[in-house]
């Protein structure tokens, strides 16, 4: 009995530890390509449908209303949700995550870069130094996967 009890509480703690949450759409795994190279697939599209898989850098605080991925050379994207239909945990930076959706060449005004910086928690003083709109790639996800 004892030992049914141990492999009971060992089954219960792997199933726990490969958990994933699914958010939007319910997507897999499948096809996904990794984070850095989705500024190369994108080239000269304005935007380009795919699925992608990268690590969480930082996460809206104030809901998990967008998330920023590691791209290459250190660099960061964007991801928000389609039509802010789901959102993601707060808690989830350093995790991986595949999402699904639409990749863009935009350019994001003092405005909203201003909004990301205040639900990010930034100062008021690293807010202020936002003063010129960025071009970026961003990703809108329909579906996200946290690993």
């Amino acid at each position: 009995m004892k030992y049914a009890l141990i492999f009971a509480l060992s089954v219960g703690l792997t199933v726990g530890a490969n958990a994933q949450s699914f958010h939007g759409k319910k997507i897999t795994e499948d096809g996904a390509i990794p984070a850095p190279e989705l500024v190369a697939k994108l080239g000269d599209k304005s935007e380009f449908n795919t699925k992608v898989q990268g690590t969480v850098e930082s996460v809206c605080k104030m809901k998990g209303c967008w998330m920023k991925v590691k791209t290459a050379d250190g660099q960061t994207m964007r991801v928000t949700f389609r039509d802010y239909g789901f959102f993601v945990p707060k808690d989830i930076v350093g995790k991986q995550v595949v999402f699904e959706g639409t990749a863009q060449q935009t350019t994001t005004s003092v405005a909203d870069l201003k909004h990301y910086a205040e639900d990010a928690g930034k100062s008021k003083a690293e807010i202020a130094k936002i003063t010129q709109p960025e071009k970026a790639v961003t990703f809108v996800a329909d579906g996200v996967i946290v690993k």
